[in-house]
């Protein structure tokens, strides 16, 4: 009997534990595999730490947010004891033919390097940010768009009460995806992401035009969105595991600057982790169950250095050389297309 390893790596993420469960459960159905699930990401893995996976353990987690078997950043070649020689060890040691990878960019480029030197590993795309180039959507963003949606609803009720100019500040380091979502779905008055600069004085303009038909403005920011003057995203909290500027913050930068201009009592809020907590919505459980479904059909037929994905409504196979190392980002024309009704 076939016997494979899962881990979560990166930042947790609503419906990864829709995708154990089903790797899980189609594996032991469909193709009698046996799972073990690494502790805590690729350090599971280099230390050949693992809890043994089978359908008592995964029934009922599909509706759980997070991940059972725990997550972190780091990484199999940064860390003094990784590297393809102790992670073959440690794979032998517990009996494992194979390794199946959940995460985003980071955790993809790191499988696609363990693929080079002999590990056979698969992979799953995961990002609340939807930013992989080879997938259509990720599970964990709809959740983080209705989230913010709500949060949208809830600022613009409090905002009218006060006729302030709400701030909303989201997540997207490269993209702008959530927020363009959910400000469309929440019908905001401005939506700022990183791919699209706007000056001061054309949100000031905006936010005005609000104003002066008697409405309480609201914005929605990605914590990427940079003003033509800045240099680079906006981060006070120094660097994170990557050694990349741990961005944040840029509401309270625009807060200010458009009280100062307009008059108008300006208040920002930033959403920040609360989009990654809680319950994963219904499509993310069921994305997430199909693609772990997916994966357990992919190491089956041995397909290592694939990543599964979602075309249209279809679970496909694609390299790990078409998912690594490019970001999809928020189309130019589907910016301007929003941008005409701001304001």
């Amino acid at each position: 009997m076939a016997r494979f390893g899962i881990l979560t790596s990166g930042g947790d993420c609503p419906g990864l534990n829709a995708v154990i469960r089903g790797t899980v459960l189609q594996g032991s159905t469909v193709h009698d595999q046996e799972f073990v699930g690494f502790r805590d990401g690729f350090w599971g893995l280099v230390y050949g730490e693992a809890i043994d996976l089978d359908r008592s353990v995964v029934r009922g987690i599909s509706q759980q947010g997070g991940t059972i078997l725990g997550t972190s950043r780091f990484g199999p070649y940064t860390e003094p004891d990784g590297g393809p020689e102790n992670i073959k060890r440690a794979l032998q040691r517990i009996g494992v033919d194979g390794v199946i990878a959940v995460g985003g960019d980071g955790t993809m480029a790191a499988a696609n390097r363990l693929l080079g030197d002999g590990i056979p590993i698969v992979g799953v795309p995961k990002t609340i940010d939807n930013d992989l180039q080879a997938t259509d959507y990720t599970f964990g963003f709809n959740t983080a768009v209705e989230i913010a949606t709500e949060a949208v609803d809830r600022l613009r009720t409090t905002g009218n009460s006060h006729k302030r100019c709400m701030v909303l500040e989201v997540m997207g380091r490269h993209a702008g995806w959530i927020a363009m979502y959910a400000g469309v779905a929440a019908g905001a008055h401005a939506i700022l992401i990183p791919e699209q600069q706007e000056s001061l004085e054309q949100i000031c303009e905006w936010v005005v035009s609000v104003r002066d038909r008697g409405r309480s403005p609201m914005v929605v920011v990605a914590e990427g969105f940079m003003l033509p003057e800045m240099e680079q995203a906006h981060s006070y909290k120094g660097m994170d595991e990557f050694n990349r500027p741990r961005l944040g913050g840029i509401g309270e930068i625009l807060a200010p600057l458009i009280e100062e201009r307009t008059g108008i009592a300006t208040r920002a809020t930033v959403l920040g982790y609360i989009q990654r907590g809680g319950v994963p919505s219904a499509w993310d459980r069921v994305l997430g169950t199909r693609f772990g479904q997916a994966v357990s059909d992919l190491v089956a037929d041995a397909g290592w250095g694939s990543m599964v994905a979602l075309r249209g409504t279809d679970i496909v196979r694609v390299p790990f050389e078409e998912a690594v190392g490019h970001t999809k980002t928020v189309p130019l024309e589907y910016y301007r297309g929003a941008r005409a009704i701001f304001g």
